[in-house]
């Protein structure tokens, strides 16, 4: 490969293992070959759909290519579907391989390859295309589950930046009490629990265990009737970020009727700053999931809407 573009900033996706690893592993690379330490910034898929691309050169991971991406000095590494071609941008891209692999690879090829990172590398891989039938696939749902409940910078904060400090972590040990303990007792809980969105689309309510991992089985044994199933989670400034499941690659067609994104059957996005709780959360989903019937020329209002809301609601 000829030498590649010197970023002024390395951008990559918040949300989970694979966009933490691939970004650290960028940052190595740039500072291996241009001797300096690249400001790295996160994004979870609304915030990065707004952000404006003002870098003349950037490297980016974890994110779908897109036409405002494709930029001379632009290298883009990722494994979501695309139907944009690169014709100024490097693009790297396949859909077999997770974004943190397709960075590895890079950093391999530049001499930056130790053991701790091969595994490292292999878990995010399994856990991210959710291989399940990989012999490590618990193993790599904990160490997954790492940024999930503790939070891509304060992950970042307690390992330094550096990614070998996340192997072998005393707080996987948590994440495996939780998934042997606290699984199976929210997966009997939400399968009784789940709210009707539309007749395709089911909200699974949680109140405790692995989210992803019991969404999976319920999608697995076809304990409800839905194609999409959809969980809420409310952060701490009250944004509300949406999360679709299915077996069969209609996540990604809900998600992005949200604005969202990600895979065909694991996408996310997140909810209007309107939104601030559970109930809105539903409320909402519902709205634009069931387009109400036009009236008058004008959609029913939202008191309307409100006054339609039916059956079980999830909690605050």
């Amino acid at each position: 490969m000829a030498s590649l573009p010197r970023p002024e900033i390395i951008l990559t996706h918040e949300s989970d293992l694979d966009g933490l690893l691939s970004g650290l592993l960028l940052r190595r690379l740039a500072r291996k070959l241009f001797e300096t330490d690249v400001r790295l910034e996160a994004h979870h898929y609304n915030s990065w759909k707004q952000r404006q691309l003002r870098e003349r050169a950037a490297w980016v991971s974890d994110f779908s290519f897109e036409p405002r991406m494709d930029r001379p000095d632009w290298l883009i590494l990722d494994h979501h579907t695309t139907e944009t071609p690169a014709k100024q941008a490097w693009l790297i891209h396949d859909l077999a391989k997770s974004a943190s692999l397709l960075c590895y690879e890079l950093c391999v090829a530049n001499g930056l390859a130790k053991p701790e990172l091969d595994r490292l590398v292999h878990l995010s891989n399994v856990v991210d295309l959710y291989l399940v039938e990989d012999p490590d696939f618990e193993l790599a749902c904990d160490y997954g589950n790492l940024v999930k409940t503790y939070g891509f910078w304060s992950l970042h904060a307690l390992i330094e930046g550096n990614p070998e400090r996340l192997l072998n972590h005393p707080l996987l040990e948590v994440m495996a009490v939780k998934r042997r303990v606290e699984d199976p007792l929210g997966f009997d809980w939400s399968r009784k629990n789940v709210v009707d969105i539309s007749p395709t689309v089911g909200f699974v309510d949680t109140v405790v265990g692995n989210v992803n991992s019991i969404v999976h089985r319920l999608l697995r044994e076809q304990a409800t009737p839905y194609q999409v199933l959809v969980t809420l989670f409310v952060k701490s400034n009250r944004t509300v970020i949406a999360s679709f499941r299915s077996q069969n690659g209609e996540a990604l067609k809900a998600a992005q009727q949200f604005q969202g994104g990600g895979h065909a059957n694991a996408s996310g996005a997140t909810l209007p700053r309107s939104v601030q709780t559970l109930e809105d959360g539903v409320l909402y989903l519902r709205q634009v999931l069931n387009p109400a019937p036009k009236k008058d020329g004008a959609l029913q209002s939202l008191e309307n809407a409100f006054a339609a809301l039916e059956g079980k609601v999830p909690r605050s």
